[in-house]
């Protein structure tokens, strides 16, 4: 039995990158169902795993989805928060639309999905949320003042949600990771001159590959972690920016 056996899971931007590879792990441990919630299709197919076409900036959508699941009698086990964008900039070259876009996105968008499915879990009774915060979040970085800022935000809110969501009994427990630098398409457009010198602060020596950030979800999203909540599991293989 694998560990995602008999779980159902919910993982937003699970179309291509991070989130794509958390959904390949989760079924590939046994998970009964995996929705990958995106604004585009993704290209895997399985029979386990259903695309989702949706905006997590759209509630009336996202609480149409949830109700279509609870009509169901179809629990919910894990949800990841992983949906997110960049626009990037020194402050005095970020404007109102980047740092709403970035905003919206990253952190309304992870409230308004959990806002959606937490009290699901509660009235179940047990439930898995992971947040993909960031090292950004941590510890800041030059030319991310609005990701920094939603990704700090997302560490807020899983503190918060880690004990507001074990109220009356629920085993509901809320994490985040934050990731380092890993090599996905939001990478591409890095000019090796500024990954060298991440890479020169990495004591592991490498960029992170999507796989190391699903191996960690799945940890938070089993029965290995179960009496792990309100943490930040950092997997940056070592980076401090």
């Amino acid at each position: 039995m694998g560990k995602m056996t008999n779980k159902i899971a919910v993982v937003t931007g699970g179309a291509r990158g991070i989130g794509r590879e958390i959904c390949r792990v989760f079924l590939r441990e046994g998970a009964s169902k995996v929705y990958s919630i995106d604004r585009n299709i993704g290209e895997d197919q399985h029979e386990r795993l259903e695309h989702v076409v949706l905006n997590v900036l759209e509630r009336d959508d996202i609480e149409r989805f949830v109700r279509e699941l609870t009509v169901s009698n179809l629990a919910i086990d894990v949800l990841v928060n992983n949906a997110g964008i960049t626009r990037d900039g020194l402050i005095h070259h970020i404007s109102s639309e980047m740092w709403d876009q970035v905003i919206d996105v990253n952190l309304k968008g992870v409230f308004q999905m959990t806002q959606a499915v937490a009290p699901i879990m509660m009235n179940q009774g047990h439930g898995s949320i992971i947040n993909i915060s960031s090292i950004v979040g941590l510890h800041g970085n030059i030319g991310q003042t609005n990701y920094a800022a939603t990704k700090s935000g997302v560490i807020g809110m899983t503190y918060t949600w880690a004990k507001e969501f074990t109220r009356k009994g629920a085993y509901v427990r809320t994490n985040a990771i934050a990731p380092g630098f890993v090599h996905t398409e939001m990478l591409d457009s890095v000019p090796d001159k500024v990954l060298q010198p991440i890479l020169e602060h990495t004591p592991l020596g490498r960029l992170g590959k999507p796989e190391d950030i699903a191996n960690a979800a799945l940890f938070l999203a089993s029965e290995d972690s179960s009496f792990v909540n309100g943490h930040v599991l950092s997997v940056d293989g070592g980076l401090r920016l």
